[in-house]
């Protein structure tokens, strides 16, 4: 398969190349969540994928506990349904435990780790607290020890939850934590099957090899449970073994692909070992800071061509090459709608630069 062929694939399924009438939680259930460091970016994720898409559906999927914040694939918030979770976590723990070291290990010393968990898992219980507050309660138990590193450290061997309104469109507040089964109200899975995990990853994001597998989720040593499985095979152009499952949408590679625009951090960027299927050659995925609902990435023709912010009167796309007179029409449409789902003033404009053009 081609890069044209594989980028078609992934945005087919991504429902980039035509979007989706299903509600938000199906479509949730089937990115296997969304990144949301960014805490507002699963939103403009979901505009530019739902036609019609209002905030407040998946608003109430955080504020009911249908969907839940919180760390999980490759170490980093993701917004996933609650059920998503109690399986997710528990496959991704032994990555999440192991991460500590390289982030915070020369920091932690001789600390009882055991007990640092411990700790935290008691006070989360208590009550809800802040990054901050515990880091006052590990200083108070352990003031021989970095407080600000045990702090961090202890989310790597306790599952936890970021609460509402964290997260909520039209709110603002502190990352506030609590323990992932607490919040969820029941425990986690014991013994969750990856085969089905995979499953589901392909079935998003695929056709893809296992190092792409790898990469989506932050695990490894995924060859022998990827191999055996009955998945259908193709060969990347490097040679490289591609995954799928049977029922993968295989768009034709000649589709038209229109402009979408995409929040800070959209997996569609960042769940690949081999980012060529979206990304220009060259070409790296920014990771600016935000809130994900004021800047992010603009795919044009498929790939990512452009990046997006919203500014006081405009919003602003700069181009990465040259755009041709119908690329830049689709660019402004689209970023008209996006400056409505934002609700920007009726003066805002969408202005374009490009490598060989001033604004327009």
């Amino acid at each position: 398969m081609n890069v044209r062929a594989l980028n078609r694939a992934l945005l087919a399924r991504q429902h980039l190349l035509e979007r989706t009438a299903q509600p938000a939680a199906a479509l949730l259930g089937h990115l296997v969540g969304m990144q949301a460091q960014a805490p507002l970016a699963p939103y403009v994720g979901m505009w530019t994928r739902i036609p019609g898409f209002r905030p407040e559906e998946l608003a109430a999927l955080i504020t009911g506990r249908d969907a839940v914040r919180g760390s999980l694939m490759r170490g980093t918030v993701h917004l996933v349904l609650a059920e998503d979770a109690r399986i997710l976590r528990p496959l991704i723990q032994r990555v999440a435990a192991s991460g500590y070291t390289g982030h915070f290990g020369s920091r932690i010393g001789d600390a009882d780790l055991d007990a640092v968990a411990a700790a935290g898992r008691a006070w989360l219980e208590e009550r809800p607290r802040t990054r901050r507050q515990l880091r006052y309660l590990f200083a108070e138990r352990w003031p021989e020890h970095d407080a600000e590193a045990l702090s961090y450290a202890f989310g790597y061997f306790v599952p936890t939850a970021q609460l509402p309104p964290r997260g909520v469109w039209g709110s603002t507040g502190p990352a506030v934590l609590t323990t992932l089964d607490g919040w969820l109200g029941r425990p986690l899975a014991e013994k969750p099957p990856i085969e089905d995990v995979v499953r589901r990853y392909l079935r998003a994001f695929g056709p893809a090899s296992v190092a792409d597998v790898q990469a989506w989720s932050g695990l490894t040593k995924l060859r022998e449970v990827v191999e055996p499985m009955a998945l259908r095979t193709f060969r990347a152009e490097s040679g490289e073994v591609l995954y799928d499952v049977e029922d993968g949408l295989l768009p034709d590679p000649d589709t038209p692909a229109p402009a979408r625009f995409l929040p800070e951090y959209d997996n569609v960027l960042l769940s690949h070992a081999d980012r060529a299927r979206v990304l220009p050659p060259g070409r790296r995925v920014p990771l600016p800071p935000g809130n994900g609902a004021s800047r992010g990435t603009v795919l044009v023709d498929g790939f990512y061509r452009a990046d997006w912010r919203l500014r006081a009167d405009r919003l602003e796309v700069t181009a990465h090459d040259r755009l041709t007179a119908r690329e830049r029409a689709e660019i402004t449409g689209e970023g008209e709608r996006l400056l409505e789902f934002l609700g920007a003033g009726e003066q805002s404009a969408v202005a374009v630069v490009s490598c060989d053009r001033g604004l327009e």
